[in-house]
């Protein structure tokens, strides 16, 4: 679901790039691990590259009901609250020539100042479809999607470029929210209590 995720918001910036800026050298969007270097084996840097370097639990929502009431079936499901998280993405821009990915690390950002809420409603459905999980369970159903611009302290830079390698390449830093994550599995289901008999009488006295 993470990736897919991603998927759908690279879908729909690689769009928006190639829209609005025709005229313009190609860039290629993609999910990459940074650590493993670029360049090599004569691969192109002309890139943005889409990277998750944190996770961190929404404790907010962690205390949720187990259950689901059902009052048209009149049952009840019971299973775990979904697991919801935020999550710290970095975006870079690898281009060989500087003022190049300078050039579009700006296009990235105005376009994630343009639109930074993505639902299944406001996205195209091919940016849902496109390059998606192969199995239904790792797909996203219903989703929004929020980018929030995350400023980094420079010792808080320093420790994410040391742990990526040390080669510091133009970046921006989102905080992804809100991603929930559950299984697809009901553990338990019963019957709602829909109606409560109270029966009082008076116990006949004992003739003495």
């Amino acid at each position: 679901m993470i990736s897919h995720a991603l998927t759908i918001v690279i879908n729909e910036l690689d769009k928006h790039l190639a829209d609005n800026y025709p005229s313009g050298d190609p860039t290629k969007v993609e999910l990459g691990n940074l650590a493993e270097g670029f360049g090599s084996n004569g691969a192109s840097r002309e890139k943005l590259v889409l990277s998750m370097v944190n996770i961190k639990e929404e404790k907010t929502l962690k205390n949720l009901p187990n259950f689901v009431r059902n009052d048209i079936t009149l049952r009840t499901i019971y299973e775990n609250p979904p697991v919801f998280l935020n999550f710290q993405i970095l975006i870079t821009a690898t281009h060989t020539d500087y003022t190049n990915a300078l050039l579009v690390l700006s296009r990235a950002i105005r376009f994630f100042q343009f639109k930074n809420v993505f639902t299944q409603d406001n996205v195209e459905p091919g940016s849902i479809t496109k390059h998606a999980p192969t199995d239904q369970l790792d797909q996203l159903e219903s989703f929004k999607l929020i980018f929030d611009l995350y400023s980094p302290t420079m010792e808080e830079v320093n420790h994410l470029w040391g742990t990526l390698g040390g080669k510091q390449y133009p970046f921006v830093l989102y905080m992804l929210r809100m991603l929930d994550l559950k299984f697809k599995a009901v553990q338990s289901e019963s019957g709602l209590i829909t109606e409560v008999i109270s029966d009082f009488y008076h116990k006949n006295s004992v003739a003495s």
